[in-house]
């Protein structure tokens, strides 16, 4: 269980267009808690399910690092809730409109709406199907 949450994270945590390092991930802990021991081999145990069991501290900063609670590695349904959020930011990654995403976070319906119709009008000067918006909220 830790094991597959633990690699989730790497897997869809990414800076710029590549996967972070076992080593780099160790390095980024140690640099903000030197008392921690971590070793980019120590993840990659963790990640296989070779090693079970790190310190609490250790988990709280793995979650730190990655931006997530510390529950994500205990809690069943937070870790879900996560997992969805992560495949859907890789999913928007791979479609290549992730920026368009984050930046539409905050804003009033109003200013979406907007956003919407821009994009509607877009699709439909190149000739796109239109998008079917069931699944808006």
């Amino acid at each position: 269980m830790l094991a597959t949450r633990l690699d989730s994270l790497f897997r869809f945590s990414m800076p710029g267009n590549r996967h972070w390092t076992n080593d780099e991930v160790a390095e980024a802990i140690k640099q903000t808690d030197p008392e921690l021991r971590v070793s980019g081999s120590y993840l990659s145990a963790l990640r296989k399910g070779r090693r079970t069991r790190p310190s609490p501290e250790l988990q709280a900063a793995l979650a730190k690092f990655f931006g997530v609670s510390p529950a994500y590695f205990v809690d069943a349904e937070y870790a879900e809730q996560v997992d969805c959020q992560l495949a859907l930011l890789d999913q928007l990654r791979q479609a290549g409109v992730q920026g368009i995403a984050l930046r539409a976070i905050g804003l009033p319906q109003d200013s979406l709406e907007a956003i919407t119709a821009v994009l509607d009008q877009i699709r439909r000067q190149r000739g796109l199907p239109p998008v079917d918006d069931e699944n808006d909220q």
